[in-house]
C-alpha cells in the first residue's frame, strides 16, 4: 500500500528527504569514510609492508599484529603505541581504528579475512567527490509492508563485491510488499538499533540507472503486528558503488525484484553515473 500525502506533508516530506540525503553525502566524503579509503590490504602469517601505512603487518592465531618501525607510533583507543601491538582476534564485520598523523588505519575483518584498509583525507577519490546523484523524491515509492519472523534466524550466505569472498547474515524474517500492482518479498537482516532491519536489493533499474550490484534500504523495527514502511527514496548505495576497495555484501538471489525501482540513489559519478 502507497502512503498518500497532503501538499503541506509533501513538502515537509521533502525536506525530511533532503535532510537525510546531506547526511549520506556527508557520511560518505567524511575525512575518513569510504572515499578516503588508498588500499586493501589482505593479511596472512607474512609480515607485510604497505605504501600507505606504518609498519609491517601480519595475522595468525592470535590476530592482527603490526611492527612499527623505530620513530613510528598508532593512537590505539586514545593510546599511543609503537614497537610491536596486537589488536588481537576481531568478530565478523568488527573492526579498529588506528590513528596515524591525519590518517586512520582500519583493521578489520571481513569474510572470514583480516584486512587492513587505511583511510587518507587527500585520496583522490574523496577530493574529487562531487556528489551522488538521485532521484527526486516522490511518495510513489513510500510503502506499507508487513514483515513476518522466521521461527529461528536462517543463516544466509551472500556473495560481496570482492570475488571469492562471502558474507554469512542470520537473516530474523522478511517483509512483504506491494509495488506496481505486484505482490513482493524481501529476506530482512538485521540492521541498526533494537529491532531495526535492513534489506539488500536489486531490480529493474540496477545497471541501468542505478548501481548493478546492490542498493540497500535500512527498516525501522516493525509494529507490534508487523506492520514497517519501506522508504525506497532512501535506498542507498554501498561503498561499492564508489571505489573497488570495499567489501560489501551482495543481495541474495530473492531479493531482485522484477519491478524498476527508480527512486534513490544512483549510479556514481565515479562509476559513469549522471552529470
Amino acid at each position: 500500500m502507497t502512503v498518500d500525502l497532503t501538499t503541506t506533508d509533501l513538502q515537509g516530506f521533502t525536506q525530511d528527504w533532503l535532510e537525510w540525503y546531506r547526511g549520506q553525502e556527508e557520511r560518505l566524503a567524511a575525512p575518513h569514510g569510504f572515499l578516503a579509503i588508498t588500499g586493501l590490504h589482505w593479511l596472512d602469517e607474512r609480515p607485510q609492508r604497505f605504501s600507505d601505512a606504518p609498519g609491517a603487518w601480519w595475522t595468525d592465531a592470535d590476530g592482527v599484529a603490526v611492527a612499527l618501525d623505530e620513530g613510528e607510533e598508532l593512537v590505539v583507543a586514545g593510546e599511543t603505541v609503537r614497537g610491536e601491538h596486537r589488536f588481537g582476534v576481531l568478530p565478523e564485520r568488527g573492526g579498529v581504528d588506528a590513528v596515524w598523523g591525519d590518517a586512520v588505519i582500519e583493521v578489520a575483518k571481513r569474510g572470514g579475512n583480516d584486512i587492513v584498509r587505511p583511510r587518507h583525507p587527500d585520496a583522490p577519490l574523496r577530493t574529487a567527490f562531487a556528489g551522488t546523484p538521485a532521484y527526486a523524491p516522490d511518495p510513489r515509492w513510500v510503502v506499507q509492508g508487513r514483515y513476518t519472523a522466521f521461527d529461528a534466524p536462517r543463516p544466509t550466505t551472500v556473495g560481496a563485491a570482492v570475488e571469492g569472498l562471502e558474507h554469512v547474515y542470520d537473516a530474523p524474517g522478511r517483509v512483504e510488499f506491494e509495488l506496481d500492482g505486484q505482490s513482493l518479498a524481501l529476506t530482512a537482516f538485521p540492521g541498526r538499533g533494537p529491532g531495526g532491519l535492513m534489506v539488500l536489493f536489486t531490480d529493474a533499474t540496477s545497471g541501468v540507472t542505478t548501481y548493478a550490484a546492490n542498493r540497500s534500504l535500512t527498516l525501522p523495527a516493525p509494529d507490534a503486528d508487523g506492520t514497517v514502511v519501506l522508504d525506497f527514496n532512501r535506498a542507498t548505495n554501498l561503498p561499492c558503488a564508489y571505489t573497488d576497495l570495499a567489501t560489501c555484501p551482495l543481495p541474495p538471489a530473492e531479493n531482485r525484484l522484477p519491478v524498476a525501482v527508480e527512486a534513490g540513489q544512483k549510479i556514481p559519478r565515479e562509476r559513469g553515473g549522471a552529470a
